[in-house]
């Protein structure tokens, strides 16, 4: 199966779709993006240039098994379509945040967090994270309790 993603205003995706792989196939029996778009605008009455083919086990520019990666990530309802780079973009969690085209991903202003450091990891009252201060800019240290789970016998 190959997945398709509608293209609406401002390059927003609308939905995605499912095409069986037999009405891809091109006069030389070989998968064709194109021939999935002129099926699709066949049988939804939507332009064949705004089906873009987007691939399941693409995120953040890597392909899940290993493959090719298609388009930067696997279009959702809701994520844009940037033409230019041939990437689709989930939601932008912050503002400040920029794009990455080489990992197609959004990034802070001041690049990752900072890494926990083996005595957070060893201290077992408290589980460590940091989380984006939108405000201030800066990647914050957070604890919590940690979760004990008892699994009766």
């Amino acid at each position: 199966m190959a997945h398709f993603a509608k293209i609406g205003i401002n390059g927003k995706v609308l939905q995605v779709v499912t095409v069986d792989n037999n009405d891809l196939m091109d006069s030389n029996n070989v998968e064709n993006e194109k021939v999935g778009q002129q099926y699709l605008q066949l049988h939804s009455n939507w332009p064949a240039e705004l089906w873009i083919q987007t691939s399941y086990n693409t995120i953040n520019n890597t392909h899940r098994s290993g493959g090719t990666a298609l388009r930067g990530n696997y279009a959702g309802i809701g994520c844009i379509w940037d033409e230019d780079n041939q990437i689709f973009w989930p939601k932008k969690p912050y503002a400040s945040w920029i794009k990455n085209t080489t990992t197609a991903g959004w990034e802070s202003p001041i690049g990752n967090a900072p890494a926990i450091t083996a005595e957070q990891q060893a201290d077992e009252s408290n589980v460590y994270h940091y989380s984006w201060n939108e405000e201030n800019q800066t990647w914050d240290l957070g604890t919590s309790a940690p979760i004990n789970i008892v699994v009766d016998e």
